[in-house]
């Protein structure tokens, strides 16, 4: 055969089709190349990088991830507190307390009603009993009048105070602790109607140790200041030990009582006395509030441990502040309310070095899995109290 065929029209096109398929083939081979050495780059991308970009939250998403403060003392309109919360991802639980420093019962759920109904679905209320008149005939049914009159307005919650076990006397002038007789019937309506009871039993360690030896600076700077409830001072009230015992008694005896253990549990300066505490009382969870730091002072040197118990109780931990606002709108204070959850936040949800103002050295945040940050700061706090803010996700 000639080499003149090879130029005819037909063989010409035949052979130009071949080569177009061939490209086509070595494009489309090159393509599927370039896709499996990304999918495989993705898959060997290190922690930093994707992955851990889906496990773990930053500094930045603070603002972006909803949370409730289920521990703080809101006074007055608040106006300005609650817009700050709501920039901020912040629903609230503010707490009546039988304090004088808080003003009196009937005047704390008048402004807690009133924030309740003003900003619905934001801030929700516990309410409390007043102390005064325990000696007298007929106080237990006073306190329950005192209960159901908040639960009518909206209460999702009852809080017992330090006071028992710490300042209300009997006549015969012995220190009334929390599992009283006369306490009883109060304890039993609130487990038979499935109402959480707020306890703040005790207080830190450190209040019953000479202000040289205690671990925090905001527990020292505390008791100078308030010498009435400084236990050290005061030999002859009884010890941590006696008001935990008097307030475990009450809890095993009433075994499906809800029970919110506000700051750690007064066990805040070992994790693992909060551990054995959840452990023995499965109806129970503990708060962070006022106790942050006493987490921080354990991470300056154990900071394994610290995240451990977080990641094992992560179902039966709230985060809380103890922040107290009020009665007037405070721009100052709303900004340090704003700088204690952010700080918060850094050393629950990242890794950074941070210092903070209770304490000499520095110490690292406990980079918590993103599902245990959104249980702690979120969800444990819509499963105890189901009815206050109605809309946000468990």
């Amino acid at each position: 055969m000639s080499s003149q065929n090879f130029e005819h029209p037909i063989m010409r096109a035949a052979t130009a089709g071949v080569f177009r398929k061939a490209a086509a083939w070595l494009l489309a081979m090159a393509a599927a190349c370039l896709l499996a050495t990304a999918a495989a780059c993705l898959l060997t991308l290190t922690p930093s990088t994707a992955r851990a970009q889906e496990r773990y939250y930053s500094a930045a998403d603070f603002a972006h991830v909803q949370k409730v403060d289920a521990h703080m003392h809101i006074y007055g309109p608040g106006d300005m507190l609650v817009a700050e919360a709501i920039r901020d991802g912040f629903h609230i639980l503010t707490i009546n307390v039988d304090d004088p420093d808080h003003g009196s019962v009937a005047r704390q759920l008048h402004d807690a009603a009133s924030l309740h109904r003003r900003f619905p679905g934001r801030v929700a209320f516990a309410g409390t009993f007043s102390a005064a008149g325990f000696t007298k005939p007929g106080w237990s049914r006073k306190a329950l009048r005192e209960i159901d009159t908040s639960m009518a307005q909206g209460a999702i919650g009852v809080k017992i105070w330090k006071n028992f076990g710490m300042i209300v006397r009997d006549s015969d002038g012995r220190y009334v602790m929390p599992d009283d007789r006369r306490l009883e019937p109060i304890y039993s309506m609130l487990q038979r109607e499935h109402i959480v009871l707020l306890g703040h039993m005790a207080e830190p360690l450190n209040c019953w140790l000479p202000l040289a030896k205690m671990t925090v600076k905001g527990d020292a700077e505390y008791f100078r200041e308030h010498p009435e409830y400084y236990m050290y001072l005061h030999p002859d009230r009884p010890g941590h030990d006696e008001i935990l015992a008097a307030r475990d008694r009450m809890l095993a005896a009433h075994p499906r009582l809800h029970f919110d253990a506000v700051h750690l549990a007064s066990l805040e300066w070992d994790v693992d006395r909060v551990a054995a505490f959840l452990d023995r009382f499965p109806q129970a969870d503990v708060d962070m509030a006022a106790r942050m730091a006493h987490l921080e002072y354990q991470a300056e040197t154990h900071p394994d441990k610290v995240r451990q118990f977080l990641i094992r109780y992560q179902d039966r931990i709230l985060y809380g502040t103890d922040d107290a606002y009020g009665p007037s709108d405070d721009r100052q204070a709303v900004a340090e309310i704003a700088a204690d959850w952010r700080r918060d936040w850094r050393f629950l949800a990242t890794d950074d070095e941070l210092r903070s103002p209770d304490l000499d050295r520095p110490f690292h945040g406990m980079r918590l899995p993103r599902s245990v940050v959104d249980k702690i700061y979120r969800k444990n706090a819509v499963t105890l109290f189901p009815r206050a803010w109605p809309g946000l996700k468990n």
